[in-house]
C-alpha cells in the first residue's frame, strides 16, 4: 500500500480523516491519534506496521508510542539562564546537529512548592502553541528520576530587557512593530482560552531576523472561554493590572493592559510607575507602595510622544478593563488592528513573518551566545549528581504521562 495512500482513511477512533505530517507521518485531525513513519535511509521509508499484521485494515489500527528521547540524545553545550526553578541550557540534538534549549527543572523543586498543577499547564501551552511564529515551541519533554526536561526552541537574539539597556527608549516605529507582533501571539493564546498573565520585557526574547518570541508559560491560565474569568493572584508586579490588585474576578483584559506598561517601558524609556526619588525613601521602595501607584497614580504621558502613541498608551492603560483597548467585546483585537497607531501595519504581512524587523541582532553563528549575560554563560555546564534520598521522597506518579515529542518539529529534522 502507498503511504499516500493513508490521506484517504479515517481515524478507528473518532472517525475523522488523517492528515500527514510532512515526511515524518499521520495525525487524526480531531482526535489527534498519531502514527508515525520512521525513515529508513535517503530513498525508502517504513510503513507504519502498527498491529503486527500487514494486511490489518487501517481503520482498525491501534495506536503506538511515539519515539522518545533522553539526556544520552543531546550534548549539554552552554548555561544560558537560570530562574526560581529551572536552569537553562544550550544544547544539541546529536542526531542532527539542531540547537535547541532545554529547560531543567528538578522534581524536588517542584515538591516543595506544594503545587505541581504550573507544569503540566506549561508543558500543554507550549504543546499548543508549537509552530506559531511568535510564541517559542517545544520540540519534546523527557524526564529522570530527578528532573524534568523541556526541549525547546532556541531564541538567540536576547530579551528586550537586554535590548532596552542598549538603547534607553526605543522609536515609535520600533515600538510599534514589537507590539503589533505581540498582539498577534496575545490574541492567539486568548482564541485557545489561554490568559498569559506574565508579560514583561524580560519573556519577549528576539529571534535571529529579530521577530519577537512570547516564553515562559508557568503561570498561563488555561480554558477560559469568552465572558469567563478567573481569581489567581499572580504576574510581575510593575506589570499587575489594577483588577487583580483588587481582588476582582478578571479575564484576558490582563493581558493587554500588561501590553500597556510594556509599550509605555519601550516608549519612555521607564516604567509608567516609577516614582522620583523612591529608592532612597524606604516607605515608597515596597510593593505595597508600588499597588497603591498602579492603582491611583495618573498616569503622564511623555510629551515627546506623538498624539496616536499618547491614545494607544491611554487605551491599554485603562483602569476600567470593561473600557480598556482590547476588551471585552468580541471585536475587541479588531479596535487594536484599526487603531491609528497601528496604521501603517499590514497584519496579514505581519502573521506572515514578511515585515522586516527594525533590527537585527548581531550573530556570528547559530551557537553565538553574545546576547546572553555572562554569569549565566560562564557556569559550569554540569548537572549535580542525583542524590539518591532525594529521588526515594519524590512519587513520580504525579509525573505520568510527561514524555512529549513534537512531530512537526521532527519532520523538519528530517529535511536538514
Amino acid at each position: 500500500m502507498n503511504c499516500n495512500q493513508l490521506l484517504r482513511y479515517f481515524c478507528a477512533y473518532c472517525k475523522n480523516r488523517i492528515w500527514r505530517l510532512g515526511r515524518q507521518g499521520f495525525k487524526c485531525i480531531q482526535c489527534k491519534l498519531l502514527v508515525l513513519v520512521r525513515k529508513k535511509s535517503r530513498n525508502t521509508v517504513n510503513k507504519p506496521n502498527l498491529t503486527g499484521d500487514p494486511n490489518k485494515p487501517l481503520d482498525e489500527l491501534e495506536p503506538v508510542s511515539q519515539p522518545q528521547y533522553s539526556l544520552d540524545d543531546f550534548e549539554l553545550i552552554r548555561v544560558i539562564g537560570r530562574g526560581s526553578y529551572a536552569k537553562v541550557l544550550m544544547v544539541e540534538l546529536k542526531e542532527v546537529r539542531q540547537i535547541y534549549a532545554m529547560k531543567v527543572i528538578k522534581k524536588a523543586l517542584v515538591k516543595e512548592g506544594g503545587n505541581i498543577n504550573w507544569i503540566r499547564t506549561e508543558k500543554h501551552v507550549f504543546e499548543t502553541v508549537s509552530n506559531h511564529p511568535f510564541l517559542v515551541g517545544l520540540h519534546s519533554c523527557f524526564q529522570t528520576p530527578s528532573r524534568l526536561f523541556f526541549v525547546i526552541e532556541f531564541v538567540q537574539g536576547g530579551d528586550l530587557t537586554s535590548h532596552m539597556q542598549r538603547e534607553r527608549r526605543l522609536p515609535e516605529k520600533h515600538a510599534r512593530f514589537y507590539a503589533a507582533e505581540i498582539s498577534l501571539a496575545l490574541n492567539f493564546l486568548h482564541g485557545k482560552g489561554i490568559i498569559y498573565r506574565d508579560l514583561k520585557l524580560e519573556n519577549v526574547l528576539l529571534d535571529h531576523e529579530g521577530h519577537i518570541k512570547l516564553t515562559d508559560y508557568g503561570i498561563c491560565k488555561e480554558g477560559i472561554r469568552p465572558g469567563d474569568t478567573t481569581s489567581t493572584f499572580c504576574g510581575t508586579p510593575n506589570y499587575i493590572a489594577p483588577e487583580i490588585l483588587c481582588g476582582e474576578d478578571y479575564g484576558f483584559s490582563v493581558d493587554w493592559w500588561s501590553l500597556g506598561v510594556l509599550l509605555y517601558e519601550i516608549l519612555a524609556g521607564r516604567s509608567p510607575f516609577d516614582i522620583a526619588g523612591a529608592s532612597e525613601n524606604p516607605d515608597q521602595n515596597t510593593e505595597d507602595y508600588l499597588f497603591q501607584v498602579i492603582l491611583k497614580k495618573t498616569i503622564r504621558i511623555p510629551r515627546s510622544l506623538s498624539v496616536r502613541a499618547a491614545n494607544v498608551l491611554k487605551g491599554f492603560l485603562n483602569r476600567n478593563p470593561a473600557d480598556r483597548l482590547g476588551c471585552p467585546n468580541p471585536d475587541a483585537f479588531t479596535e487594536i488592528t484599526e487603531h491609528p497607531f497601528f496604521e501603517s501595519i499590514d497584519w496579514d504581512m505581519l502573521k506572515q513573518k514578511k515585515v522586516i524587523p527594525p533590527y537585527k541582532p548581531r550573530l556570528s553563528s547559530d551557537r553565538d551566545l553574545a546576547n546572553f549575560p555572562p554569569e549565566f554563560t560562564n557556569e559550569p555546564v554540569h548537572l549535580t549528581p542525583d542524590d539518591r534520598r532525594v529521588i526515594e521522597k519524590i512519587d513520580q506518579s504525579e509525573f505520568e504521562g510527561f514524555e512529549y515529542v513534537n512531530p512537526l518539529l521532527m519532520s523538519l529534522e528530517d529535511c536538514v
